[in-house]
């Protein structure tokens, strides 16, 4: 036997080319050249329906084809059942009404579910259409013409017209089990890729010779699970830390670093904290005029590539970097340094491509670049002759578009920076660097880090938040938590920190994720390590209890894997038929993330989604006891089978998070 895959190609293309035969053959007799009777007019008449009545097998013979190869059965990948409806509604709307240029398609998850599992809601928007074009059509009728119209399909158990025009959308109870087995069998899986793209997301992004602080919170968590994301569903990602470490500051901190430590090229400096490094050389650039002066010169022998200024440059970013390193490490990121000094080469060129193309205007000797649609212009260059961050930011544009070959590029930044990106996408687009309809180029902006008392995060003298602190305070009141619930007495030292650092780490990041990116939100530790409501601490402690369900019953991984294999996954009751439905909805809300951004929605959906496994195992025995011995007398293999598909979806949303859950806690 070959290569199914390839088989089924070969024959779907030799029955595509069959149809374009047989079409061609009936189109030619419907339109004889001789319209004159002729003695073999019945006989091509005859013809004419047998190749007809070929042709639509054929056509019904592809459909099964296509269906059965898009089958639950066949693909690892679990399905996206929105997407699936809004295939097979797609369908039947242009069946029906095929004088619709984009008739809407509108499908989505039913609220109530005596109304049914899906509702579509096409009609009223076909209507006024329909309207506009001279015809009244009552939307109910749409409806029913909509439901005439359904292709045989794998899914859909019954249709119903409610209200106005709603069509409620019973599932096949079967073909959700099956789906259910699929997941359990193969894991969760991403859907199909249609093509491997290449995504660079932009985030963290810290000032070298600053402390990251709690603004740098937000950019460095919603980043990374950004990337988290497009990694699951199969992207090539470029995961890139733009750090500040170019320009005019370095000149002064150089100039100090001579002072300080004269020795700096032979014996290692010991800065311990650069922070105060840092605000001790700003205090003499702003009071001291000849060191004002020599941190210039400085900047200049910096720029001109001068070794011993490199060398004290360098020396200044590695002590920052390891800085950097111990909160990428507590918050496990993974990220690649590309800092503003490595497109320092690349900026005069920008600068010239947008001169030759006649885009710069002077300015009070400055160079500005208006881009189409934007007030505010780009100022290229100084009137000194310095570059500025808009240079910068499009010469790093312009790299990730043509030297990375980015199909999409996101930009992780606080939302008072959408203005400054607005204007660097327009001027990339007058320029002709990229098409906004192939490449996706996104500012994904967030709001501030808010205190108790809803104003800026602060320490109580006043001052910025340093991330390292938070991070530390988070784990001290994760141990504190764990104890008060006696955790200490029940799990063993390795294990107690592993929980102390899963439920600290994961409650500082989804306190973030759970709010939506362009809102402001309050930072609360007690907020956060709530045990109630839509908290990680709630999700880490549900997951932990539905991984201890197989446990406690004595049950191993290989035969959960026998059972998913051999059993149907029943879905009898209300709650196991609520349950199933929830957990695949998985492949949708990941869609709906992949085209807003909005991390939210995971978080809510997981919260959901044990909410509706606590209703499930509330009122559905997954193990009974005997009531006397506690001895397990009888196991619902399917009920289990059910806990592990939650289980399994659960631990790939944390994944997607980036909070670790650990399996005792």
């Amino acid at each position: 036997m070959g290569d199914p895959l390839t088989e089924y190609t070969a024959r779907l293309l030799q029955q595509e080319r069959e149809i374009q035969s047989l079409s061609a053959e009936i189109e030619s007799l419907k339109q004889p050249k001789n319209q004159t009777p002729s003695p073999r007019l019945d006989e091509l008449r005859d013809e004419n329906t047998k190749l007809n009545y070929r042709l639509n097998i054929l056509k019904r013979s592809l459909q099964e084809d296509s269906s059965t190869h898009s089958a639950p059965h066949c693909s690892k990948a679990m399905l996206n059942i929105n997407q699936r409806l809004q295939e097979v509604f797609g369908e039947a709307i242009r069946a029906a009404y095929p004088e619709l240029d984009n008739p809407p398609l509108s499908v989505s998850p039913n609220q109530q579910p005596k109304f049914g599992d899906y509702q579509c809601n096409s009609a009223m928007g076909m209507s006024q259409m329909l309207k506009a074009k001279g015809m009244k059509v009552n939307p109910r009728e749409i409806a029913e013409k909509i439901i005439q119209n359904l292709p045989d399909n794998e899914l859909v158990q019954k249709t119903e017209i409610a209200g106005p025009g709603f069509i409620n959308i019973h599932l096949k109870k079967g073909f959700v089990s099956k789906l259910l087995s699929n997941l359990l069998i193969n894991g969760v899986q991403p859907p199909p890729l249609a093509s491997k793209k290449r995504v660079v997301v932009d985030f963290s992004s810290p000032n070298i010779a600053k402390e990251m602080h709690v603004g740098h919170l937000r950019s460095t968590i919603i980043g990374d699970s950004m990337c988290r994301l497009f990694e699951f569903l199969g992207y090539d990602v470029l995961r890139l830390n733009h750090v500040g470490d170019w320009g005019t500051q370095f000149g002064m901190l150089i100039a100090h670093l001579q002072d300080k430590f004269p020795n700096f090229l032979t014996v290692s400096p010991p800065i311990s904290d650069l922070q105060a490094f840092y605000k001790e050389s700003k205090k003499r650039f702003d009071e001291e005029e000849d060191f004002k002066k020599r941190a210039y010169q400085c900047v200049v022998r910096l720029q001109s590539k001068e070794p011993e200024f490199i060398k004290a440059w360098n020396l200044i970013c590695d002590v920052s970097r390891s800085e950097f390193q111990k909160v990428y490490s507590c918050l496990d990121i993974q990220i690649i340094e590309r800092g503003e000094s490595f497109y320092q080469n690349l900026m005069s060129k920008v600068v010239k491509e947008f001169e030759e193309k006649g885009f710069v205007e002077m300015d009070e000797g400055r160079k500005i670049v208006f881009a189409p649609g934007q007030s505010i212009p780009l100022t290229v260059v100084k009137s000194d002759g310095g570059y500025t961050y808009d240079t910068s930011d499009l010469a790093a544009l312009r790299q990730r578009i043509f030297d990375e070959k980015a199909d999409i590029i996101i930009y992780v930044t606080d939302s008072g920076q959408g203005t400054h990106f607005q204007l660097v996408f327009a001027a990339a687009q007058m320029i002709g660097w990229y098409n906004p309809q192939v490449t996706r180029v996104e500012h994904a902006g967030f709001g501030v880090v808010l205190g108790e008392d809803k104003k800026k995060f602060k320490t109580r003298s006043g001052d910025t938040v340093r991330l390292m602190d938070l991070l530390e305070e988070g784990l001290k009141r994760s141990m504190d938590k764990l104890k008060e619930k006696e955790r200490d007495k029940v799990l063993t030292p390795d294990e107690l920190l592993k929980a102390q650092r899963s439920v600290a780490f994961g409650c500082i990041k989804y306190a973030d994720l759970s709010h939506n990116r362009i809102n402001d939100y309050v930072f609360s530790f007690d907020k956060m390590l709530d045990d109630r409501g839509n908290t990680a601490a709630y999700l880490l402690y549900a997951f932990t209890r539905i991984r201890s369900i197989a446990r406690l019953a004595n049950i191993d991984e290989a035969t959960l894997r026998k059972a998913a294999e051999t059993s149907e996954v029943l879905l009898d009751h209300e709650k196991e038929w609520k349950l199933g439905k929830c957990i695949l909805r998985f492949p949708e809300i990941l869609q709906k993330i992949l085209d807003d951004l909005l991390l939210h929605t995971l978080c809510d959906y997981l919260y959901e989604l044990a909410t509706t496994f606590t209703e499930f195992y509330d009122s559905c025995y997954c193990i009974e006891k005997d009531r006397q011995t506690g001895e397990v007398v009888k196991i619902n293999m399917w009920r289990m089978l059910l806990c592990e598909a939650t289980a399994a979806v659960m631990a790939k949303g944390f994944e997607m998070l980036g909070i670790n859950p650990v399996h005792r806690m």
